[in-house]
């Protein structure tokens, strides 16, 4: 080869690496948008790929009660309908302002329900836009538990995931036994692919998951004409262990020092944020706290002294939460009554984190191994 050839070489391989850098460089600056609107609340995140995960660029949350009334009539209501739509549009203008490349848009318990689901969606479609998914009930247990993953403890050997939604609770038991301890979280994030609940396919075994069609919201309704406050929380709090009764894990037996809840949902993170006292949220003092039953039910007894109004001015609960708070705590409290634990962690983290974690990994801007 000549020297002219030779430059003309290393000049050609000098573009073609240059070209490459930019490509991943455009790639890795690519925003991704996930939103998660449940029977409560719509919320959104706008996030960009960095090293070991993602950096939060814009955020949307809005109390849009989609499934107000839904438990009596059947059907998203047409005044529920425009209020989620409202906020869907504020959605809108956020992804197109941050030219947002690639996103995913999902619906849960609520519109899984509704009989009138594919029209609210096929009017979503039109005056917005937006293309909302209505994923199943195994998608949203698995999206809850690769959000919990970064919390899980090397010691942890059995792994329950409870995420205490606005329409349902999901409950996902893990067993992590036979996965080395530094692979413990990184075994969860597998799960993406889907439950196997042999074990065959996947180093974390899903043992049985749940799927309770009673959220903060539905368990609330249920009780609605019971006037007395202690009362009311005593019967919700039976109700759903009741429900909990076709859960292989019912009487499970495990070994407390090695066993591991971890739990998500506006009522757990609103619990732990009295407990600490903060005046004000404050989502790093909350993300990964560890509680015990005896904290937890403490601050539960504390809510029930207070009463209605007390709950009502509470800083952290406030007036659109006061009506919902205890029929969360109810849920929880069914759980821990049945699988007593010193380490429930506290995750103020769900779908819309691993939605775009799933994103980012398919494009290939993130490795599962440097996630977490």
């Amino acid at each position: 080869m000549t020297r002219n050839e030779v430059a003309l070489n290393n000049q050609q391989n000098k573009a073609f690496f240059t070209k490459q850098t930019v490509v991943l460089e455009a790639k890795s600056r690519a925003l991704y948008g996930a939103l998660d609107l449940g029977t409560n609340s719509c919320r959104m995140l706008i996030a960009e790929p960095r090293e070991g995960g993602f950096n939060v660029v814009d955020s949307f949350s809005k109390l849009v009660r989609l499934g107000e009334g839904l438990e009596i009539t059947g059907q998203l209501s047409d005044t529920s309908i425009e209020r989620t739509i409202r906020a869907l549009k504020i959605c809108k203008r956020k992804l197109e302002c941050n030219n947002v490349s690639s996103m995913r848009l999902v619906a849960t318990e609520a519109c899984r329900r509704a009989r009138n689901a594919d029209t609210f969606v096929a009017k979503v479609l039109i005056e917005t836009g937006l293309e909302i998914d209505i994923i199943e009930a195994e998608e949203e247990a698995r999206l809850a538990v690769i959000s919990c993953a970064p919390l899980v403890s090397e010691k942890t050997e059995q792994l329950l995931v409870i995420d205490i939604g606005g329409g349902s609770t999901e409950l996902v038991w893990i067993d992590l036994n036979i996965v080395p301890k530094r692979q413990r979280k990184y075994s969860l994030i597998r799960l993406q692919r889907g439950f196997q609940i042999d074990g065959a396919q996947s180093e974390a075994q899903v043992v049985d998951w749940i799927s309770v069609p009673l959220g903060v919201s539905t368990l609330r309704d249920q009780f609605q004409d019971v006037d007395d406050d202690v009362s009311k929380y005593a019967l919700m709090s039976w109700y759903f262990e009741e429900n909990l009764m076709n859960f292989s894990l019912y009487d499970y037996a495990h070994k407390r020092q090695k066993f591991q809840i971890i739990g998500t949902s506006g009522t757990i993170t609103t619990l732990a944020a009295c407990y600490l006292g903060l005046q004000k949220y404050e989502r790093t003092k909350v993300d990964g706290l560890e509680m015990t039953t005896d904290q937890i039910e403490g601050v539960i007894n504390r809510y029930l002294e207070i009463g209605v109004e007390g709950r009502r001015n509470e800083p952290l609960i406030g007036q659109e939460r006061h009506a919902s708070i205890m029929s969360g705590c109810a849920i929880l409290q069914s759980i821990l009554r049945l699988w007593p634990t010193d380490k429930l962690t506290v995750a103020d983290r769900g779908l819309r984190e691993s939605l775009l974690y799933a994103q980012m990994m398919a494009d290939d801007v993130i490795e599962t191994k440097t996630v977490y």
